[in-house]
């Protein structure tokens, strides 16, 4: 359901953040080329081996740790355009590079969390919208440091950050991880 309220009311944003990524080399690199993000694209055991501290070591542990994989994203399907679809599904795919980047959990808090950052980042309505409705499944000490803690890391974290859609993660396996996020802004939540 999610996935559907995404897709019918995303066009006109879907449509700036395409621009945006034309105005950046990597991001039109990652348009023209279009990478599918999924266990079949990304040699998963081969992260596992790379050095710590690297961003292919951490998405891994990550993948690992919270025993998901990037087959999980739903398919795009009522987007007509082409090009507007695939930047839904990329926005999708890379969910789990957000994650990995900025340490957030995969918990109701951390997924609220990481909708308000890519709120920030990339305007799509059902990142508020999700950001809205689902502090109602916390508690008040949870919604509270959801709103204190949280909220206002994420809001000026995902605005004063690189846009996370420009990144071609795919090429950054082997890059150490603290230096990749002081590159694209991207600092921890205290």
């Amino acid at each position: 359901m999610i996935a559907t309220l995404a897709e019918t009311t995303s066009s006109i944003f879907l449509s700036k953040l395409r621009d945006e990524m034309l105005r950046d080399s990597k991001g039109r690199q990652i348009l023209r080329e279009r990478p599918i993000i999924n266990s079949k694209t990304i040699d998963i055991p081969y992260l596992r081996t790379l050095p710590e501290r690297t961003f292919g070591k951490e998405y891994a542990n990550f993948l690992d740790g919270e025993m998901v994989t990037p087959d999980t994203r739903e398919k795009v399907k009522y987007i007509e355009d082409e090009e507007l679809a695939y930047v839904m599904q990329r926005y999708r795919e890379c969910h789990d590079f957000f994650h990995t980047l900025t340490k957030l959990p995969v918990s109701v808090e951390g997924e609220l969390a990481l909708k308000w950052f890519e709120f920030a980042q990339t305007k799509l309505p059902m990142t508020l919208i999700s950001s809205v409705v689902g502090p109602l499944r916390l508690s008040s000490k949870e919604r509270t440091r959801l709103f204190e803690k949280y909220v206002p890391w994420a809001i000026q974290c995902g605005s004063q950050s690189k846009l996370l859609m420009n990144v071609y993660f795919e090429e950054c396996w082997n890059k150490d991880i603290t230096e990749m996020r002081k590159e694209l802004g991207i600092y921890l939540v205290e």
